[in-house]
């Protein structure tokens, strides 16, 4: 079992260093953050370890800076962090490490937190330097881990430093997921129902053909489709297709037919355009076609029928689980965004009838929100994305396995 924060207590804590790695890669835009969703997740940990009497060193990435660059700067974040703690003193370090950074810890009180600087602003982080691993390591005296999205990676704040401490444990998020995440990947309560889109086929075939096996249904949309449809044999006009997948995937479908639903109908344009192009989407008029898609023509989306059969399939999941991973289609424009708005709600309606349901992937969170559906309204939101679909597979985790267990 993971070992986790609230497994030593409050005591282990007092008048400690705790360096903590946290998710704060949230959407920024002119130094404005858009959904904090991953702040507010680590919140009980944070809460937890300052009452405990801690001093909460916070380290993060943001973005895919290759150098210091304002844009990508964590102060933002220490700001809005400030605004939903506010009873507690948030430091910023302009570094995450070095003599200024040791000088900002050093003047804490307890109970106070210092958020570092972006990690990537350091090339050292993601190929998990010793050296840096070891600046980071001597800050604190104790390391948790409040990251599940990042798990997957052996990088210098997740498995680097993590390995130098003598204590490492899990922060409550973390153990949100894994326990949430284990259950599905080994054994998730019957009605199992799999609901996947979006677009690269390789994130998800281990997934796939670890969960196959186990759901009920797996209900199959976005770009991910259209490779499924060619390997049964339809016509998928331009749309994407990933060639390399299509052995596995025949294969699939020859042995778990049964449990595969495929789109009926799409939305499809007769040229390709992408999310960049939302600004001119009002003079968008997509075609409805059934079956087979016509040479020439793009899917963008499932169509009503499709939206229908597959409401239909997750509301028959009384008292089961359902997990979801991956956009219904092109969300981001409006004229694309019905299908995968349609399970964002169908999800909804399903926790309230009683089922475990469950969504991964950033695209998966910001659909909900359009669609108006709250976090509240579904029994789990992993922060994971790409490590969410790992764990799934059951992939080597490293800044988990790196983790105490009891």
């Amino acid at each position: 079992m993971l070992q986790t924060i609230s497994d030593l207590g409050y005591l282990k804590y007092y008048d400690k260093k705790i360096l903590m790695r946290v998710d704060f890669n949230v959407s920024l835009s002119n130094g404005v953050i858009g959904e904090d969703y991953r702040i507010r997740m680590t919140i009980p940990t944070i809460e937890y370890l300052i009452k405990s009497g801690a001093k909460l060193i916070l380290m993060s990435h943001l973005g895919r800076p290759t150098h210091p660059d304002s844009n990508y700067s964590l102060k933002p974040v220490a700001k809005r962090l400030s605004e939903i703690i506010p009873i507690h003193k948030v430091r910023f370090a302009t570094d995450c490490v070095g003599s200024d950074v040791r000088k900002t810890i050093d003047e804490m009180q307890m109970g106070d937190i210092t958020l570092l600087e972006n990690l990537r602003f350091h090339k050292e982080e993601e190929t998990n330097d010793p050296e840096f691993s070891k600046q980071l390591a001597s800050l604190a005296e104790i390391y948790v881990n409040d990251t599940f999205s990042t798990a997957h990676r052996r990088h210098a704040s997740t498995y680097g430093a993590a390995k130098l401490f003598d204590i490492r444990v899990a922060g409550l998020n973390v153990k949100r997921e894994v326990e949430y995440l284990s259950m599905i990947r080994e054994n998730p309560v019957k009605p199992f129902t799999f609901v996947i889109g979006g677009v690269k086929i390789k994130d998800k075939i281990g997934a796939l053909e670890n969960l196959l096996p186990k759901a009920d249904k797996v209900l199959i949309g976005g770009a991910a489709a259209y490779t499924f449809l060619k390997a049964k044999g339809m016509k998928t006009g331009n749309s994407p297709i990933d060639n390399e997948y299509l052995p596995w995937i025949t294969k699939a479908l020859s042995r778990y037919r049964e449990k595969i639903l495929l789109p009926l109908d799409h939305l499809v344009l007769p040229y390709s355009i992408s999310a960049v192009d939302s600004s001119s989407s009002s003079s968008l008029s997509a075609s409805l076609v059934k079956a087979d898609i016509p040479e020439g023509m793009i899917g963008y989306d499932i169509g009503a029928e499709t939206m229908q059969q597959y409401s239909t399939e997750i509301s028959r999941n009384k008292d089961g689980t359902i997990f979801w991973n991956g956009p219904m289609g092109l969300f981001e424009i409006g004229l694309f965004a019905n299908g995968t708005i349609n399970i964002a709600k169908s999800m909804a309606l399903a926790f309230w009838r009683g089922s475990k349901t469950l969504i991964g992937g950033g695209d998966t969170l910001e659909s909900m929100k359009r669609a108006g559906v709250s976090e509240r309204e579904v029994s789990h939101v992993s922060t994971g994305g790409g490590a969410t679909l790992r764990f799934l597979a059951g992939d080597e985790m490293p800044g988990i396995d790196i983790l105490d267990k009891d």
